[in-house]
């Protein structure tokens, strides 16, 4: 794997707020959105919008963000100058790494950050980005920002 050249930044909070989604969700996978907006070629994460996993079928080691939460979000978003960045869901006591039907799902260009949950704990918090020809995908740097960091560069 090669890594991409994106980076998704995000602030500690944030991910506090993830990792607190996937170990509520477990055994099965949660599921959300990232918005934000980029800055300097960099995905800045500025909301963390929990979805719920519209999959009944397989929710174990499958999601599903209904088209019409998407819509919204989208719309939501926009109306804010914001935009969708990614997404985000768990795997539930397996890497957090995409697997196959993660590949088939994806869309080039946008992230999908993935928290793996072993027994109710998250670990990995890992990003990537579907390659162009979607034949796999390439890992996204991570940036962990503390919001009182943003706040004295005058970033926020």
């Amino acid at each position: 794997m090669s890594r991409s050249e994106s980076t998704l930044c995000i602030q500690a909070e944030q991910l506090a707020r993830i990792r607190k989604i996937a170990e509520d969700s477990h055994p099965h996978e949660c599921c959300g959105i990232l918005g934000g907006r980029i800055c300097n070629g960099r995905k800045e994460v500025v909301e963390v919008i929990p979805a719920v996993n519209q999959r009944s079928d397989s929710p174990r080691n499958r999601y599903l963000i209904s088209p019409d939460f998407h819509r919204r979000t989208d719309a939501d978003l926009k109306g804010r100058r914001l935009e969708i960045l990614g997404f985000f869901h768990s795997h539930p006591d397996c890497p957090a790494i995409p697997s196959e039907f993660d590949r088939h799902h994806a869309w080039p260009w946008y992230s999908y950050a993935i928290v793996s949950v072993d027994k109710e704990e998250s670990r990995e918090f890992l990003s990537w980005v579907l390659k162009d020809d979607r034949s796999g995908f390439d890992s996204e740097e991570v940036e962990i920002e503390e919001v009182a960091r943003r706040l004295k560069q005058g970033v926020i």
